[in-house]
């Protein structure tokens, strides 16, 4: 680290941004961070509120939003002062702290993903068993493992990182710092480096997709033994916003993270890392809004209270009690 001194400087380009504004994409951005925080405050504010969203499910989703308002604004802030003022600088410093909590935020959302599976595994699976194994002294252990897992993780990678030599080239091609663009810059040996990373990628990201392949290799089985269609179709619902967002995630991951580092790709690469930022922390509350009933009925009741109107949800209140 002895050319890290505290006057160097990255320079970041966001699709090629090289100093200009860009007041489109400052807009488009802004527009999907503000979803972001309307989205997941609301869901926040709901489920906290809400005495029919007080279960182990909608515990997990709440945390889910904390943390995707948490990445988002690790990142979109910076992007929107390059997109508006054209100073694509960022200190030595600011880049390895912003490393640090996007990479810990971002562990924290597949560990909190990953024990979202294993809830719905016991919900449809373990249903007796389900009281016992998901009380709520287990959902806050699982929920702050996630989050000290994500965090040490993060610190480790960050270490790695920091020891990277960087010579000639302060040019990071991505939306963010991230070692993937580091390691491209680097100079001298980094196969130590790469190797670590790797070994901490899979452990970290493909375990527990592993784990979440087998929770819903369970949950199949098991509701495919059903003999009534109806209850079929009813139990499998219940885990489809989960199973939408898990697409999303790991899909745009990959994409990011296993595409290769060449000219003809930065451009695809960014437009997913975007998505990665700004799209998926947007998309999680929408997805689990329109899928969910027990949300529907929440956001009604909550803009209901708002304007002081009924809106005849007692048929549906009635109706909730009944399936309960």
């Amino acid at each position: 680290m002895a050319n890290q001194t505290s006057d160097f400087y990255f320079y970041l380009l966001p699709f090629g941004n090289d100093g200009g504004k860009n007041i489109i994409l400052f807009t488009i951005f802004l527009l999907c961070y503000m979803i972001c925080l309307i989205w997941n405050t609301t869901i926040i504010t709901l489920i906290y509120t809400n005495s029919h969203l007080q279960k182990p499910m909608y515990f997990f989703l709440r945390n889910l939003s904390l943390v995707d308002i948490c990445y988002s604004s690790v990142t979109v802030p910076k992007l929107l002062d390059i997109f508006l003022r054209g100073d694509t600088s960022i200190s030595f410093s600011h880049c390895f702290v912003q490393f640090f909590f996007f990479t810990a935020l971002a562990c924290t959302e597949i560990f909190l993903l990953t024990v979202m599976a294993y809830d719905r595994y016991v919900a449809i699976c373990q249903s007796l068993h389900y009281p016992l194994l998901m009380k709520q002294n287990a959902c806050i252990l699982f929920v702050l493992v996630s989050w000290v897992s994500g965090c040490s993780n993060s610190l480790f990678i960050t270490i790695i990182a920091s020891k990277i030599s960087f010579c000639n080239s302060k040019v990071i091609d991505q939306l963010y710092c991230d070692i993937k663009p580091m390691l491209k810059i680097s100079c001298g040996n980094t196969v130590t480096i790469e190797v670590t990373v790797y070994l901490e990628t899979f452990f970290v990201g493909f375990c527990p997709f592993l784990c979440i392949i087998l929770s819903y290799f369970k949950i199949i089985s098991n509701v495919l033994r059903m003999k009534s269609k109806g209850k079929r179709y009813k139990t499998f619902s219940t885990c489809t916003s989960h199973l939408t967002i898990i697409i999303i995630f790991y899909g745009t991951i990959f994409f990011v993270y296993t595409m290769p580092s060449t000219a003809n790709f930065k451009t695809i690469d960014q437009i997913f890392s975007s998505l990665f930022l700004a799209v998926i922390p947007s998309l999680n509350p929408l997805v689990y809004s329109l899928r969910n009933k027990d949300i529907k009925i929440a956001f009604k009741r909550y803009f209901c209270n708002l304007s002081n109107v009924d809106c005849f949800l007692k048929g549906e209140n009635s109706k909730n009690k009944i399936e309960e």
